[in-house]
């Protein structure tokens, strides 16, 4: 049993549910858009050499994605037991400590600079949960996760593009990434104050999706048994998923300069473009009021995703569309599947089962082995292709992803669909 300042009880006073809306969407878009700025702007530099006989770029970029990584299993533990009434300052411990990270970043040498990312990382993976604990168990869960979503992927590029703007006015590559995350902290502040502000889910949203409650071990491990084929096929997917992610998103600048497109302009251009497709598609699923229509209407998505992949890359390699369209149809394909697992698609999962409990439990088991996955292509680049050009790897990879998600959705969603209508989920 929790708390009763685990779980707080529906607001009294009823804001107006629009108003309500944009002050959450508002509030959580810009914390996790500013949390990119301690997390990505060192990508869009080059940071040639080598070191532990690695090539530096990717030795920064695993050690990084390796704490995030462990931030990630500490997560599963740390953001499931976290009240609610501690999300706020947790949040502004973990940008701190970030921040503190990429100051020693630009103090020391090529092996400190791995060190230092290593410890950038490790408290970044625990943000995303703290600050979807705000928007989780209400009516509007799809429209708040839809635009919180969209906060990484336009900020991926953004923050990438502030920090090569940084380094055209004479910011040392090595500081650029202390200097973007002190540009962004104050609005990383505010963000924080607003969403703790937030009134709780009302009665009425927690009778349209079930109460949401702090998650300690026992629970989260009857919670995974009792839907472990589903939930075992979405995470081996997720691990894919995520590691193409991590590569598209990490090497971008690389890829871009061998289509020869690559300037400040073109992360922002790119990915804006990619949000707002996969923000209009996933905030469709608020439209949906029936629980279990909703959970296999995201499988559909997230299927379509992935079948976009296969589609942009065969056009790519037949010349039937350029390098910029095809990276954008390929972001546009990847975060339709990737982004219902950050939100919608286990607030749906618990709603459609009625289990009490947090969504962000099985989103950080799947995030978790999930960047597992990101290290291990990552180091298969490195020792296994490491004459294979960026681009040339992006593009095997784009068809490795598409075949193993689409076996993996088909596969979900026929046992959830199966699950929930023979009622075998009811408590």
């Amino acid at each position: 049993m929790s708390d009763a300042s685990d779980s707080p009880e529906p607001g009294e006073r009823q804001l107006d549910p629009r108003l309500l809306a944009f002050w959450a969407v508002s509030a959580a878009f810009t914390a996790y858009f500013c949390m990119y700025s301690f997390r990505k702007p060192f990508a869009a530099a080059s940071f040639e050499g080598e070191v532990f006989g690695v090539q530096l770029k990717i030795a920064l970029v695993l050690s990084q994605v390796i704490g995030y990584a462990l931030s990630k299993f500490i997560g599963i533990r740390l953001v499931s037991e976290t009240p609610s009434h501690r999300r706020a300052t947790t949040l502004v411990g973990l940008i701190a400590f970030a921040e503190l990270a990429l100051v020693v970043f630009g103090l020391v040498g090529p092996r400190g600079k791995v060190v230092a990312m290593f410890f950038n990382g490790l408290p970044l993976g625990a943000v995303w949960g703290l600050v979807f604990g705000f928007l989780e168990g209400r009516r509007t869960t799809e429209l708040l996760g839809a635009g919180l979503s969209a906060s990484y992927i336009v900020a991926s590029g953004l923050v990438k593009s502030v920090g090569l703007g940084l380094m055209d006015v004479g910011i040392p590559e090595g500081w650029m990434p202390a200097v973007t995350g002190a540009v962004f902290l104050p609005l990383f502040l505010v963000a924080v104050v607003a969403l703790a502000k937030l009134p709780p889910p009302s009665k009425d949203d927690i009778d349209a999706r079930t109460r949401r409650d702090v998650m300690h071990g026992e629970r989260r491990r009857s919670f995974f048994a009792r839907f472990a084929p589903g939930l075992v096929a979405l995470t081996v997917l997720y691990v894919f998923l995520t590691a193409y992610r991590d590569f598209r998103d990490n090497f971008a600048a690389d890829v871009f300069a061998q289509l020869g497109v690559l300037d400040a302009a073109v992360f922002a251009k790119s990915e804006t473009i990619v949000a707002a497709c996969v923000l209009a598609l996933l905030g469709a699923v608020f439209l949906i009021r029936d629980n279990r229509r909703a959970l296999l209407a995201i499988h559909w998505l997230m299927g379509s995703g992935v079948a976009l992949i296969a589609v942009a890359t065969a056009a790519f390699e037949l010349g039937l569309v350029d390098g910029v369209t095809w990276m954008i149809l390929i972001g546009i394909g990847l975060y339709l599947a990737y982004v219902p697992f950050g939100c919608v698609l286990f607030d749906r999962l618990i709603a459609a089962t009625g289990v009490v409990g947090t969504a962000v439990f099985m989103i950080y088991v799947t995030d978790a082995f999930g960047y597992v996955g990101s290290i291990g292509v990552m180091l298969f680049k490195n020792f296994g292709q490491r004459e294979l050009s960026w681009l040339d790897f992006l593009i095997a990879f784009s068809w490795v992803t598409a075949a193993v998600g689409g076996l993996g959705f088909v596969i979900s969603g026929l046992y959830f669909a199966g699950l929930t209508r023979t009622g075998r989920s009811a408590h």
